[in-house]
């Protein structure tokens, strides 16, 4: 069914739009990212995610719905048993859901670190515990300038997070040791992700995190990005998209420094003009925001991207699709700091899509998967219900 030239698909991280039915049994009742954003502010005017549905969705206090939504739209649920970036990428490229990736709230065992000390030539860690990246570089800083030793921590997703100096350990240090830690964390201990988090300063009141954080993903089995690049086409990862997937299924990565430089990036690759796909992760709602719970933060960058995507929908031509959506929640007005359990947009606009159509709620983020791979005419995984029929003119 090789309906366009080509898809650009965007998550906006952990933009999510109200509580699954589960949602209760992750500690997550009452959670809507958007819609608890726009009411503790006071409003939310995100007029073109709103002229193509999104305030169909959910009440959004100063995004109504709109009754001609210039595009097709709905919601999809995650079916996987998480609410992290790994499980909803995974699945929304058709991976079916396994064994749930391992986490690890007590820390990880000793003698899982003495082999990565070991193997990593490192005398000890420090930290080994769930906690904030912010907060634990100002905890444990210093005494990491002092030791030399990494700064380990994980938090309520599935990863291993190794902090240090970027100029004093070293950011191709940083990495090495963090490759090591990828080697040892796969099954039985199945973590989803290890990711190196470099900082600079020189004490507690200046330490800050880098742009030069890189992540590395267990090896994904065969997914719609497999089809699409052996079909010849492009596939064009803006952001740490090919991180997730372990560079698989990727014709060109085009890492990021913010939602502006990954803006930049989506026009840099529609302007390419090659057909296939491009897939864009924007992650600063999610990374700078969501996990801080800073609503007003997460709302300008809303409003930013809001204001940005006339300019992206202007460049496509008659064969592009573009469809925005998320991979999980992450609502800056609940308790703690981890994701959210929501259900999460898909909003699908082009001249050949039809507008108005509500395609519902769907039972897996794998069905918008299935529905790329529709769109661009090459085979998908069998997991996942397509509705491109639907949404065709």
């Amino acid at each position: 069914m090789a309906a366009v030239r080509r898809v650009v698909l965007i998550v906006i991280d952990s933009v999510g739009i109200g509580a699954m039915p589960d949602a209760a049994e992750w500690g997550d009742a009452g959670s809507n990212t958007v819609g608890n954003m726009a009411r503790a502010r006071g409003g939310l005017p995100l007029p073109n995610l709103g002229r193509l549905g999104l305030g169909n969705l959910t009440e959004i206090e100063g995004t109504p719905p709109v009754a001609d939504p210039a595009g097709a739209f709905g919601r999809m649920a995650i079916a996987s048993h998480g609410k992290d970036t790994m499980t909803g990428h995974w699945e929304m490229v058709g991976i079916r859901p396994e064994a749930p990736f391992r986490t690890y709230p007590d820390g990880f065992p000793e003698d899982l670190i003495a082999e990565f000390c070991r193997r990593a030539g490192v005398e000890g860690v420090l930290g080994n515990k769930v906690a904030s990246g912010t907060e634990i570089i100002k905890e444990l800083g210093e005494e990491h300038l002092r030791t030399g030793w990494p700064i380990v921590y994980t938090s309520a997703d599935s990863v291993f997070q190794v902090a240090a100096h970027e100029e004093r350990f070293g950011l191709e240090r940083l990495y090495e040791v963090c490759q090591v830690a990828r080697e040892l964390l796969r099954p039985p201990h199945r973590v989803g992700r290890v990711i190196a988090r470099p900082f600079v300063g020189t004490d507690p009141t200046n330490f800050t995190r880098t742009a030069n954080r890189h992540d590395y993903a267990l090896e994904p089995p065969r997914m719609v990005l497999d089809e699409i690049k052996e079909a010849g086409l492009a596939v064009l990862a803006v952001g740490k998209i090919s991180d997730i997937f372990s560079g698989h299924g990727i014709t060109r990565s085009l890492p990021t420094k913010s939602n502006a430089d990954g803006i930049d990036k989506i026009h840099e690759c529609i302007d390419q003009q090659e057909p296939g796909l491009i897939f864009a992760n924007l992650v600063d709602f999610d990374m700078l925001y969501g996990h801080r719970r800073n609503v007003e933060g997460y709302a300008r960058a809303l409003i930013e991207f809001d204001d940005a995507l006339p300019g992206i929908m202007d460049k496509l031509g008659p064969e592009d699709v573009l469809v925005v959506t998320a991979d999980h929640g992450n609502d800056p007005t609940h308790p703690g700091t981890d994701h959210t359990r929501e259900y999460v947009p898909v909003l699908v606009w082009g001249q050949a899509i039809r507008p108005g159509v509500n395609v519902g709620t769907r039972a897996s983020l794998a069905d918008l998967g299935a529905t790329v791979a529709d769109l661009l005419g090459v085979r998908g995984t069998g997991y996942g219900e397509s509705f491109a029929k639907e949404i065709l003119v």
